[in-house]
């Protein structure tokens, strides 16, 4: 319970009708939750608007509506509160309802378009083992110390997201580590949290299904580190052509990390193998088991934050050499003939390559790389040819088979990812739209110490198809196959 006027701190107002002294039992942002008391905020959300439910919320006992328009007709008692945009609004609300939640943690968000989970999950594994209480806010999963909450977005609405965060401050973590995706910076789902840091991985190509250019994109990415405060600090990834940019107009003490170029946070790879990285970071020569470049920049983005955090060198390297990755990041598994299998969440074109780019300086000598691959129904048309290009580029043989389809017809996503491709290509690749058909498939092909990649869905755990989630493990379904086909 609050009093509205009280929660309205740094809400933009137009216009008020009605009384603002008066208690809120919650907010909500969807009609269908709107109990005696709560305070409904419209949403314009993608595929609907939440001003056609104001009728409906008061209905159902709302004592306030904040809206960016006024319905025509208003309800006698009830208050309205006409505001330039609800999405912004409605975080500051939250944030104030919960108690500010953010200022008492240690608040880090990463963001990027590759190696937010992974950075993320690490960062969370690593204050964990140096004896903090953490919170993870990932696309993984939530986790509050030991206590797992399973994750629907990458970053929660901002009602959620403040409730997930007072919870795991009221539950004594000092730190929370959390993934900030393109959709939440835009949606203002981080609009009034107070971070005590911000990292930067990288950006290429992604989301143009929603932020229409790759301009746009970079501007979303950027305001977040244009909103830190002077007291945070900003790390980003020198060797990203876009690091420097990023960290441009940010208030916040900037650092930079750096596998090719100078930098305050300065790794060499020595040794690159199934095994694991060796890498001198800062002068300091480590094992660490994460394997690959990429992860050799998510480490560096790890120590670096953890530095800027106030920890020591040494301690934070000894405990990060012990330390794993997140479910689905090249998380890797070896058959009973010992054929080589990878799942990865690869679902960018980038993505894919510096998977396979990895494998491919893994592999001691022509051994086979087979990868399956797929890309998601609804999303971003323009990268499909793409991935199925750079699939076939890097790979001795490929399958194209259905990830999310979700509303889209499977076989119009297959043709979608054939279209441009090379001769050569066309040779290398076959399409089988049964996603476990196509993974048995690439397992009948290996033979010894061959490579199978199976990329685009990593940790989940279910495959949508027309608005079904149904049960679907890639790495489950990869065993699976290995096993029935050894017998």
């Amino acid at each position: 319970m609050a009093r509205l006027q009280d929660i309205l701190y740094k809400v933009h107002l137009k216009q008020v009708q009605g009384n603002t002294d008066i208690d809120v039992k919650d907010i909500q942002i969807d009609s269908r939750k709107v109990t005696a008391g709560s305070a409904f905020v419209a949403i314009k959300g993608v595929a609907s608007d939440g001003h056609d439910y104001i009728e409906k919320a008061i209905a159902s006992g709302a004592v306030a509506i904040v809206c960016e328009v006024l319905p025509a007709q208003t309800a006698a008692g009830i208050t309205y509160l006409q505001v330039t945009n609800t999405h912004e609004a409605v975080a500051y609300m939250a944030s104030r309802y919960y108690g500010e939640p953010s200022s008492q943690v240690k608040l880090v968000g990463v963001t990027g378009t590759n190696g937010k989970t992974t950075i993320a999950t690490v960062l969370f594994k690593l204050f964990g083992q140096l004896g903090y209480k953490c919170g993870l806010i990932s696309t993984v999963q939530n986790q509050i110390d030991e206590e797992i909450i399973p994750a629907t977005h990458t970053t929660p609405d901002a009602v959620s997201l403040n409730a997930l965060l007072r919870h795991m401050a009221d539950a004594g973590c000092s730190h929370v580590f959390m993934e900030c995706s393109s959709h939440a910076i835009h949606q203002h789902r981080i609009t009034g949290l107070q971070f005590t840091g911000g990292i930067f991985s990288n950006i290429t190509h992604d989301h143009l299904d929603y932020h229409k250019t790759f301009d746009e994109y970079i501007r979303v990415k950027k305001r977040f580190f244009d909103n830190l405060p002077s007291t945070a600090f900003a790390l980003s990834n020198a060797d990203d052509k876009r690091g420097e940019v990023m960290l441009q107009n940010t208030p916040a003490k900037k650092y930079y990390y750096s596998l090719k170029t100078m930098a305050d946070f300065k790794g060499k790879i020595l040794e690159n193998a199934l095994t694991g990285l060796v890498m001198t970071v800062n002068n300091t020569e480590v094992h660490f088991r994460l394997i690959g470049e990429f992860n050799a920049y998510n480490l560096l983005a790890v120590y670096g934050a953890a530095i800027c955090l106030g920890e020591n060198s040494e301690t934070v390297l000894t405990a990060l050499s012990i330390s794993t990755g997140a479910e689905g990041r090249f998380d890797y598994t070896i058959s009973p003939s010992m054929v080589i299998g990878i799942v990865d969440y690869a679902h960018t074109p980038d993505a894919l390559e510096n998977v396979l780019a990895t494998i491919r300086k893994l592999r001691k000598g022509h051994e086979q790389i087979i990868t399956v691959v797929g890309c998601g129904g609804d999303r971003d048309k323009t990268k499909r040819p793409v991935m199925g290009q750079s699939a076939c580029d890097l790979s001795d043989r490929v399958i194209f088979t259905s990830d999310n389809p979700r509303t889209e017809d499977p076989n119009q996503i297959l043709k979608d990812m054939e279209e441009g491709l090379t001769s050569a290509a066309r040779r290398k690749y076959i399409a089988i739209a049964d996603r476990k058909e196509a993974i048995k498939t690439a397992v009948s092909f290996a033979n010894p110490e061959d490579i199978i990649l199976v990329a685009g869905k990593g940790h989940e755990k279910y495959q949508e198809i027309n608005g079904v989630k149904y049960d679907f493990d890639d790495k489950q379904v990869l065993k699976e196959m290995f096993e029935l086909l050894n017998k």
